[in-house]
């Protein structure tokens, strides 16, 4: 399966099915299954924006958010927590302008002209985080129930 690396709290949103269109800088002729890892980093204003709207509204149900505390150590990292089918990547252009998703998908994404929208399907958040090495790009990933211990 292939798998694609996404810093929190974006790997979150994908995996609870409020966010299905990820947005990129980059095509892929790829379709298909789709291993949603969340990046082992979590920097601080990916962390700072888990307390605006509308990323507070979907995220406080599944982390603990207050004021001074982000909780972060409930964001899964460094680990797979969905998976996806991705069905069709668009390259975003004028035209889209005014055929862009609305709120709250359209602030889960950079929708500038010249990137490209990866539609993500039937998202299925794992039971428990996988523990996973991720990798720039598309990246092979084997997904077993198995746990092996060395």
């Amino acid at each position: 399966m292939k798998a694609i690396t996404l810093t929190q709290p974006w790997a979150t949103l994908v995996a609870i099915g409020a966010k299905k269109i990820e947005t990129r800088s980059w095509n892929t002729n790829y379709r298909g299954s789709l291993a949603i890892h969340a990046a082992k980093g979590f920097p601080q204003d990916a962390q700072h924006i888990c307390f605006k709207v509308p990323f507070r509204d979907y995220l406080c149900d599944y982390v603990a958010l207050n004021e001074t505390y982000l909780g972060k150590h409930k964001f899964p990292l460094g680990a797979v927590i969905a998976t996806c089918e991705l069905i069709n990547v668009v390259r975003i252009t004028p035209f889209h302008e005014h055929r862009l998703p609305k709120e709250p998908e359209y602030s889960f994404g950079d929708y500038s002209t010249g990137r490209y929208m990866w539609l993500l399907e039937n998202v299925v958040a794992l039971p428990e985080p996988i523990p996973t090495k991720g990798a720039p790009g598309l990246w092979d990933c084997i997904l077993s129930t198995e746990r092996i211990d060395l």
